[in-house]
């Protein structure tokens, strides 16, 4: 087949079914997640059985591929599709944020979790509070274009926007909000803002974030306190020595707390090699011994050794199982598949007409990207100790469905960007919504577009 005969099968792919390359990188994906998500689900095989554990996840992975099967034939630039991702998703996300901030089930020591059906389903907001603030930032930087850069009050808008989800994400773990500030600050430089205007803003939410820690440290001190105080009381003055780790897991305990503590023990942090393994470090050591365990090359599919000890192998760490199975070769691969997402976001970007389509791909790749940079980060020690699901492959309802959802957006804005001047296909370019249709600041006219 010649270059040229090449090019056009590529064009007619992805005028039909939206960007090869993303379908690619999901369908691997999927494959990694039902093969590893099993090896790693020993603890869950003692309480469920052999089969549970991978049927659930395989419902849940069927699920997610039926969003993107119907999201990808959705035009982008359809006034319903943008009502229901934009304010609808954003009112959805706010009001169950607020209920897990008050009434949601605490989950290693914070709320994070909304029953939906008792037994069966459950939501976790902050994973759709991802999903939801790059819907709100694309059609806040496309609104506010002006010559090519993004207006003051677009600026002005958006902090204000991840500021309030930061607010309400914040207690259900500091990694989400970090998260949010690095998907704003990518999104940023593709609506065309200004290098020293991006820094400004990033210096606005390191402040607002350390106050907030600072008001948090001091309440959560308060509230010992008069825990303290209350428990002597009851007790006649009796120093009674609580098990910490004991109430994490019953009741929320001060997150502040918990960060100060796993951020200087992760600063001060020397080889493990040295330390015992007490309940504390107990994931970061077998996480470390699985990985070293691997090797290269790895021990094999199904043949890992750490499983059955790590806690929440088949979700926080799952990382771990995947090198200590398939090594570091697997590691890279893994890794290589994330970056090639976000690289061939950034190539669909710079062939898009529209700022609005290019900001909804980008963000969604590196709300991807960046979650699972996170994750291994915390997995391989460049991180402190925290939650962060490995997207698509850990183990867990909402972030399946969320993550799915995302990439049957970016197929949908890639199969739209190439019916562009398409004869036999006409696509409307201009977005129902006025405003919307702003030009893309980073567009770079090629040739031969999809080559």
């Amino acid at each position: 087949m010649s270059p040229a005969e090449k090019t056009n099968r590529y064009n007619e792919i992805s005028q039909k079914y939206g960007d090869p390359w993303i379908w690619g990188i999901y369908i691997t994906l999927l494959i990694i997640s039902i093969v590893e998500s099993y090896s790693a689900s020993s603890r869950e095989i003692a309480a469920q059985g052999i089969y549970m554990p991978i049927i659930k996840q395989c419902v849940f992975l069927g699920a997610g591929a039926l969003c993107v099967l119907l999201l990808q034939r959705v035009d982008y630039n359809k006034q319903k599709f943008l009502y229901a991702m934009i304010p609808g998703l954003a009112v959805i996300t706010v009001i169950s944020l607020i209920y897990v901030m008050f009434f949601g089930e605490v989950i290693n020591g914070a709320r994070r979790a909304m029953t939906i059906i008792p037994g069966l389903v459950t939501l976790q907001p902050a994973e759709l509070a991802k999903l939801s603030i790059v819907t709100i930032l694309s059609y806040i930087f496309a609104k506010s274009q002006k010559n090519k850069d993004i207006s003051n009050g677009g600026l002005v808008s958006a902090a204000v926007v991840v500021a309030l989800y930061g607010a309400l994400m914040i207690r259900s773990g500091l990694t989400n909000t970090l998260l949010l500030v690095a998907i704003s600050g990518s999104m940023l430089l593709i609506g065309g803002a200004q290098f020293k205007r991006i820094g400004y803003l990033m210096i606005f939410f390191i402040i607002m974030m350390g106050i907030f820690f600072i008001i948090k440290s001091n309440n959560d001190k308060k509230q010992e306190l008069f825990t303290e105080v209350q428990a002597n009381t009851q007790t006649g003055g009796l120093q009674v020595e609580l098990n910490p780790d004991a109430s994490e897991s019953k009741d929320e305990v001060g997150r502040s707390h918990t960060w100060k503590n796993r951020l200087l023990e992760w600063w001060h942090s020397d080889s493990l090699v040295y330390r015992d393994i007490t309940a504390k470090n107990q994931q970061e050591m077998f996480s470390r011994m699985a990985q070293a365990h691997g090797g290269i090359v790895g021990k094999g599919v199904g043949k890992s050794r750490e499983c059955s000890r790590l806690p929440l192998a088949f979700s926080d760490y799952i990382f771990s199982i995947i090198v200590e199975e398939l090594g570091l070769v697997g590691g890279i691969f893994v890794l290589f598949l994330y970056l090639s997402l976000l690289g061939r976001a950034a190539m669909i970007v710079r062939r898009s007409k529209r700022v609005l389509p290019s900001l909804l791909v980008i963000g969604m790749a590196s709300f991807i990207t960046f979650q699972a940079l996170f994750h291994m980060a915390i997995n391989v020690g460049v991180f402190p100790v925290s939650g962060q699901p490995l997207p698509l492959i850990s183990k867990g309802g909402t972030s399946i469905i969320v993550i799915s959802i995302a990439f049957g957006v970016m197929l949908s804005v890639s199969r739209t960007i190439a019916n562009y001047g398409n004869k036999k296909n006409k696509v409307d370019e201009t977005p129902i919504i006025d405003g919307l249709d702003a030009a893309n600041p980073t567009e770079i006219p090629a040739k031969n577009v999809w080559k």
